[in-house]
């Protein structure tokens, strides 16, 4: 049996007429005639009542027309939804991000943008440090992540950069250079640091000490925690002090100042990871987007 089959039939259970249905289908009659026929005998039933003069759907054939009516639709829909899939309008993309990540005005612009976009689209979100979002995309579990380099080397994957985001001082807000526009970096040598694993998070942890230390002193670190709106946290409870990106600044401020170093600006550098021999046209206007709110283009 095949899908022509059911058109045919469909139109003569509709028109009740094989003259009308064959014009319908733009086919001569006794072809059509010769196709319901081998239809019937296929299923072992008769299909259409031809003892009264005009024709009439047995109880087996109301029944199978109401279910080949059901097949061609579904066959149309998956037809529809196969196209719209290969123009990437529908799909489904699974996002990853880190911590810092989430605060970045650019990432959350990429998916307002991309669900404005592309609505028919199912997004899907998870939060990872950058090492285990790095292993996700490997593995395939994830198809973009929004990631801090260094990927170490990770091999089939492919880093976009897409901002530089400034670092800026966390500190107490009673601190003796909370009211400073700008402080050197030199002015905290003397200062308890609260940082993060660099285990965890290694391109902000080595931006922040090889920083230090070309200015002449190793920070002295007395806490770390693991995820960056814990280390504002422990600031806010005069623990230490921090550096961070500049798009943490929302978190704790009643308690917490933001200042901007002088001198050399520092940057926590953001961009979207993903497999180098992705094919797959929602996931790469997913990218495209990225980029576009990034104002680097669509690539």
């Amino acid at each position: 049996m095949e899908l022509r089959h059911l058109r045919y039939f469909l139109a003569v259970a509709e028109e009740l007429n094989f003259t009308r249905a064959a014009r319908r289908l733009h086919i001569s009659q006794p072809p059509l005639t010769q196709q319901i026929r081998s239809l019937e005998g296929e299923l072992g039933v008769a299909l259409i009542d031809r003892s009264a003069y005009r024709i009439a759907l047995t109880d087996a054939g109301q029944i199978f027309a109401a279910e080949a009516a059901r097949i061609l639709d579904e066959v149309r829909n998956a037809a529809r939804l196969a196209r719209s899939a290969a123009r990437g309008s529908t799909g489904r993309v699974r996002v990853g991000f880190t911590e810092s990540a989430s605060f970045n005005p650019l990432v959350t612009s990429a998916l307002r943008g991309f669900r404005a976009a592309y609505p028919q689209v199912e997004v899907s979100l998870e939060e990872h440090p950058t090492t285990e979002l790095a292993a996700a995309l490997r593995d395939g579990r994830l198809d973009v992540g929004f990631v801090r380099p260094p990927l170490r080397e990770e091999r089939g994957l492919v880093f976009d950069l897409l901002e530089k985001e400034p670092l800026v001082v966390a500190m107490p807000a009673g601190h003796r250079l909370a009211r400073r526009r700008s402080v050197a970096l030199q002015e905290l040598s003397a200062e308890i640091f609260i940082l993060y694993p660099r285990a965890v998070r290694p391109g902000l942890a080595d931006e922040v000490v090889g920083a230090c230390e070309a200015a002449g002193f190793t920070p002295r670190v007395d806490q770390y925690a693991p995820q960056l709106s814990s280390t504002i946290n422990l600031v806010a409870a005069s623990l230490g002090i921090s550096i961070v990106p500049a798009s943490m600044r929302s978190l704790q401020p009643q308690n917490v100042v933001y200042v901007p170093l002088s001198g050399e600006p520092l940057h926590a550098l953001l961009g979207a990871a993903y497999r180098a021999d992705e094919r797959s046209t929602v996931v790469c206007s997913f990218i495209a987007q990225a980029r576009a709110a990034s104002g680097r283009g669509a690539g």
